[in-house]
């Protein structure tokens, strides 16, 4: 019968924990959405301009930014 006894005893301060847990992942995911918006220009220079020709060295070059 402990177990049954001690679950009562527990279940507000577990679901405060899992509440509080929800949170920070939630928060967590705001800061990283907030992160990735607020820097557009990164997006952009990984682009080739559109009147350039793909080449294989524009696909494998690691320097080559």
């Amino acid at each position: 019968m402990g177990i049954h006894y001690d679950y009562k005893s527990t279940r507000g301060a577990k679901a405060m924990e899992k509440q509080a847990k929800r949170e920070k992942k939630l928060a967590e995911k705001r800061a990283k959405k907030l992160a990735r918006q607020s820097d557009p220009k990164n997006s952009e220079e990984k682009t080739i301009p559109i009147d350039q020709i793909i080449t294989l060295d524009h696909l494998t070059n690691p320097d080559k930014k």
